[in-house]
């Protein structure tokens, strides 16, 4: 489908608000992190009338969220955005105040408009516009872009609501530092990159367990003197697309970067296999082996929430339809998900490419548009006959 008939295709939305009251854009972003700053980068250079909006009251909001001690797998020189780079040694890891001062700063230097503490309660389509209803109003654009990226609501198992309710439970995202946590057995769920760190970090102070539901691949962070996403940037591996061979099986499979369970054990933490029951303050696992604990955090990732979008977007599995972002609804498109393009889609010093490839496709469905809009302003004229035409009409003589 090319872009005039899908600049034909927009849906259509039936609303009791006075056109005449709503603010209009060229874009609406939603989403005041890495995506949607990228994003706003390219189209202020483009000079679109633009607006990123986000609930949270500061930028950043998902890297607020995430424990004190977190540090970056990818190393400084990979971290920028767009137009700025990521300070510091360039082959170091950052911390996570480092990433929030740096998006603070990349918002700053770039005059990004960004409104914030103003949640979008619903996305709709009008008369060949979007209106996105925010908490005070309503906004009209041409175009949106959803960059809430792919941590949104905390996904805890059912087993956590078979456990005591006065025992500690919290999701990586409410976990900050191990003072927080009661002393005693601590049971971390999830054998991803999260898990691990917080488990090591934990073990210093706990007695710690990890519960580990699947088979994981463990990376070394530096191999032969180089870093790990040197090695992936030489080969490439960081740029294969989902769309081929090797891109799906990647996508498949989880990967440890810098952890693995023999270093983990060393540090004292103890693993388990998958939690699949509890009763009180026991844990069962798969392995028919039984756990007293008296805190557990739950590392076991997000679920996306497009429940605020009232639009055809969605697969029969629920997940986003999109290719690279550009959905079905024409004008409308998603930045910032895992796997949107490659394994890079959703990392902090990679997403600038998805975000260049959108601020294309927008380009170009705002030129389908304002020439079909010239078009149709175009007064219509009878066309002149040329001088020697036989039907040219004959000269009155005087």
């Amino acid at each position: 489908m090319n872009l005039a008939e899908r600049a034909d295709e927009l849906p259509t939305t039936n609303t009791n608000e006075a056109e005449g009251s709503r603010e209009r854009v060229d874009v609406v972003v939603i989403g005041a992190g890495q995506a949607g700053l990228a994003i706003g980068y390219f189209l202020a250079r483009a000079g679109r009338r633009f607006l990123i909006v986000d609930g949270a009251d500061s930028i950043a909001a998902a890297w607020r969220s995430r424990w004190d001690s977190l540090v970056l797998f990818t190393p400084r020189r990979y971290d920028g955005l767009p137009g700025l780079a990521f300070p510091g040694d360039p082959d170091g890891y950052p911390t996570r105040d480092e990433v929030i001062a740096y998006l603070e700063q990349y918002a700053a230097a770039f005059e990004l408009p960004v409104e914030l503490d103003n949640a979008v309660r619903s996305l709709d389509a009008e008369g060949g516009r979007f209106v996105v209803a925010l908490e005070d109003r309503q906004i009209e654009a041409d175009q949106v872009v959803v960059a809430t990226g792919p941590f949104q609501l905390p996904r805890v198992p059912a087993v956590g609501h078979e456990l005591a309710p006065d025992l500690f439970q919290t999701h990586s995202t409410g976990y900050r530092h191990p003072s927080d946590v009661p002393e005693g057995t601590v049971l971390v769920v999830g054998g991803g990159n999260t898990g691990f760190q917080i488990a090591r970090e934990l073990a210093a102070t706990h007695a710690v367990h990890l519960a580990v539901g699947s088979r994981q691949m463990p990376l070394p962070q530096r191999f032969l003197g180089r870093d790990l996403f040197w090695w992936l940037m030489k080969t490439r591996l960081l740029t294969k697309t989902i769309e081929s061979r090797i891109g799906r099986r990647l996508r498949d499979r989880d990967t440890l970067i810098g952890s693995s369970p023999r270093r983990l054990k060393r540090d004292g933490v103890e693993l388990k296999p998958r939690a699949i029951a509890a009763s009180g303050r026991t844990v069962s696992f798969a392995d028919g082996s039984e756990l007293d604990v008296d805190a557990v955090i739950w590392a076991t990732g997000y679920r996306p929430n497009h429940s605020w979008i009232n639009l055809p977007i969605a697969d029969p599995n629920g997940d986003v339809r999109h290719r690279r972002g550009v959905t079905d609804v024409p004008g409308l498109y998603f930045l910032g998900l895992s796997w949107q393009h490659t394994r890079g889609s959703a990392l902090l010093g990679w997403v600038k490419h998805d975000a260049e490839f959108i601020a294309e496709q927008i380009d170009a469905f705002a030129e389908v548009q304002t020439t079909r809009e010239r078009a149709n302003a175009r007064p219509s004229a009878e066309p002149k006959p040329r001088e020697d035409s036989p039907h040219t009409p004959p000269v009155p003589v005087a």
